[in-house]
């Protein structure tokens, strides 16, 4: 479902009641209309509602979703709502206009909720005014106030003239969830239609007047610098209008985060994108590789290693670990290692910039408006209110569209030539140049008692950071790298966690879909299943004994387990596995059904999910989240490595960074456990859980175990 309204007509209150509230406090203010940090809802006189939310649309349905909090508590007719522009300015917003980290509906719930409610209370008003009746005998429901006596009935857009000049609540009531109508069911997604008729414009859809498209020849190796450029045969192929070099360029993430920036390259900016890529190819350039160029996996691998063997700085202890591992009746030992992996969107990077010096123009399917209008600004030396950033639906996000990158070169391009310009990566510039997920390597050793209960349990982690801060952590510990680890739900008494750091500037890094969690829930999760064998317990159990002070945790176990008929016979040749992991305050537990063929080949044939997200909003679009990430977790669990040998990526496109295809795909069920507990979010929790439960399910089918991601095929014994 589409909107034609206009920025002019959105802001307009000659026609409808407009309720703005101020999303950071979840408190009304007056319907003030100005471009102030405000969420806007608009009823207009012909009745449609109008929401403007700070939420980016990567396919993975949270607009809808916060459409569906805001109708469920204004008691609108779902027809009539419609999603409205997206706040071209975010230094002017009321908070970060961010979208990941599956916030979106759990970060916009109770502002949502009291926005609707506040217009409704308002709407009942007017109407009881109008009827002269005591308002208590008056409801809201479907687009209309209902005087119940009577069964009068007034349309809400015969209401919103007088409802505007009422005071808005502060407080307004909430409904109890045992009355949602359309929150909890399954809804058709607004962005479906327009994504279905062409007519949705994605990032690399954008065409504005004027406008040229620039290719760039990026450094080949990490870090890498421009010696010297030889453009003449380029400039010399039809279309060419300008050669721009760019600079290496870096910026500090938010908060004062984690350090970034832009590959040196040289961009060829020309009338059409083949144009542009076809005189790319006639640059003759001479690169400097600086010190990257002896980095390779093997040599990162090796520092891993040398660096799990040295003491580390401790993340979080329970009793004493190092006593109870002293004498234990059994002792298990294991070395397990992740890679880097890539997002591998199916967008590739792109953006579009018109540059002047009165402003700045930014079309990008952005993950981070706030931080995107920043750095434009910088490059540019333009005033930050001076940069409006219009945001684009992104073809997949995953985290790589929270960087920057893409809208600096951009910005610095369209600046360097005057005109409006499309910087497009392609497939090869994507892989090659993107912020990889750390890699690392987790050395374990767990403690078993004369009865086989788990008393001990170390894990140190060697790996490359993010410096990216969740969470108020000591000092010298990194979150993104122990997230997962250190919030283990599994009651042991006796447990080390710390962390070791190797810190290569020269490979970019940033979150990847679930972050720390989709790394430590692998190697967590399959450790813990080599302790329940050396108990000789089902790891079924094992989990839900250790899980008795967890009951969010314990019930989204046992429903996956239930669901996936746990204990029951399977084909020949097949085994279960079974994992379990939280993306706060999410939990998600997946069984996995997997063979392995003589050649080595994996199957995974069935894969059972239970969640626990709290309150579900829009059903089949939580369906959906969960299978998406169940197929992308995979994808990274069979295939993902992002390698370096003399400093370059090796990996350029999907015949050598294979993901799942429709053949290999599992069938996946997902069940929602039926939960009150605090709401969250969908996006991510669904991908830790995978590249356990089928590393388990191979060990229950042959008895080998993996410790080594990607799983690839399995090696003859």
């Amino acid at each position: 479902m589409t909107s034609n309204v206009t920025r002019r007509d959105f802001v307009a209150t000659g026609a409808g009641l407009v309720i703005s509230f101020y999303l950071p406090r979840h408190r009304a203010v007056s319907p003030k209309v100005d471009f102030a940090p405000n969420a806007w809802l608009r009823i207009g006189s012909d009745g449609i509602v109008t929401l403007t939310i700070d939420k980016s649309e990567m396919g993975q349905g949270s607009q809808t979703g916060l459409a569906m909090i805001l109708a469920e508590e204004l008691e609108a007719d779902w027809t009539s709502v419609r999603l409205g522009p997206m706040p071209e300015n975010p230094a002017g917003w009321s908070r970060t206009m961010r979208t990941g980290g599956s916030a979106a509906i759990r970060s916009s719930w109770e502002p949502l909720r009291k926005a609707g409610a506040a217009a409704r209370e308002m709407l009942i008003d007017a109407a009881a005014s109008t009827w002269q009746v005591d308002r208590a005998a008056c409801r809201a429901e479907q687009g209309a106030v209902v005087h119940t006596p009577s069964k009068r009935r007034l349309a809400y857009d015969k209401l919103v003239a007088k409802a505007a000049q009422l005071p808005v609540p502060k407080d307004p009531p909430l409904k109890d969830p045992k009355d949602f109508r359309l929150v909890g069911t399954r809804t058709r997604r607004l962005d479906t239609p327009s994504k279905v008729d062409g007519s949705a414009q994605f990032g690399i859809d954008v065409k504005v007047p004027g406008m040229l498209v620039a290719s760039i020849e990026r450094a080949p190796v990490l870090g890498g610098s421009i010696r010297s450029v030889n453009a003449e045969a380029a400039k010399a192929l039809p279309g060419v209008r300008h050669v721009v070099e760019l600079e290496a360029s870096s910026w500090m993430g938010p908060k004062g985060g984690w350090a970034a920036g832009c590959a040196a390259g040289v961009a060829v900016v020309a009338d059409s994108y083949w144009q542009a890529v076809t005189a790319r190819r006639a640059l003759q350039i001479e690169w400097d590789a600086g010190d990257a160029g002896v980095l390779s996996s093997e040599s990162v691998r090796s520092q891993l290693a040398a660096l799990a063997a040295q003491p580390a700085v401790v993340a979080r202890t329970i009793g004493d670990a190092a006593a109870a591992l002293a004498g234990p009746a059994k002792r298990i030992e294991a070395v397990y290692e992740v890679p880097f992996v890539h997002h591998a969107t199916m967008e590739p990077m792109n953006c579009t910039a018109h540059v002047r010096a009165d402003g700045a123009d930014i079309w990008a399917p952005t993950q981070n408006q706030e931080h995107a209008q920043k750095v434009a600004a910088q490059v540019t030396g333009l005033p930050v209110e001076q940069v409006r950033i219009h945001t684009m639906f992104s073809g997949g996000g995953f985290g790589r569209r929270l960087e920057p990158d893409f809208v600096s070169e951009a910005a610095r391009v369209s600046k360097a030539v005057g005109a409006p310009v499309k910087v497009i990566w392609s497939r090869e510039d994507d892989m090659r140049n993107g912020f990889y997920r750390p890699t690392s390597l987790n050395r374990f050793a767990a403690g078993l008692d004369a009865g086989g209960r788990l008393v001990a349990w170390t894990h140190r982690i060697a790996g490359t950071p993010l410096r990216l801060k969740f969470g108020p952590l000591e000092k010298g510990i990194d979150d993104s790298l122990v997230d997962g680890a250190v919030d283990l739900p599994y009651a042991i008494p006796n447990l080390l966690v710390d962390q070791a750091t190797l810190e290569l500037a020269r490979v970019p890094r940033g979150p990847w879909r679930s972050v720390g969690v989709s790394h430590n829930g692998f190697v967590t999760e399959a450790f813990l299943d080599e302790v329940a064998a050396a108990a000789g317990r089902d790891p079924f159990e094992l989990r839900r004994e250790l899980l008795r002070d967890k009951p969010r945790h314990r019930r989204t176990l046992e429903l996956a387990a239930d669901k996936a008929g746990w204990g029951t016979p399977l084909a020949a040749g097949r085994g279960r596995g079974i994992a379990l992991a939280e993306w706060g305050p999410t939990t998600c537990a997946e069984v996995a059904e997997v063979s392995v063929a003589d050649d080595g080949a994996v199957t995974v044939h069935r894969v059972v999910c239970a969640v626990d997200c709290g309150q579900p909003v829009n059903v089949g679009q939580i369906e959906a989240q969960i299978q998406g990430g169940v197929v992308f977790g995979l994808s990274a669990a069979l295939y993902g490595e992002i390698t370096l040998a003399a400093g370059r990526v090796v990996q350029g496109n999907f015949d050598s960074y294979r993901v799942v295809r429709l053949p290999e795909s599992p069938h996946v069920e997902v069940h929602i456990v039926p939960s009150s507990d605090p709401i969250g979010g969908t996006g991510e929790p669904g991908v830790p859980p995978i590249a356990p439960a089928v590393c388990n399910a191979i060990f229950a089918a042959t008895g080998k175990r993996i410790r080594r991601l990607p799983i690839g095929k399995i090696a003859a014994t």
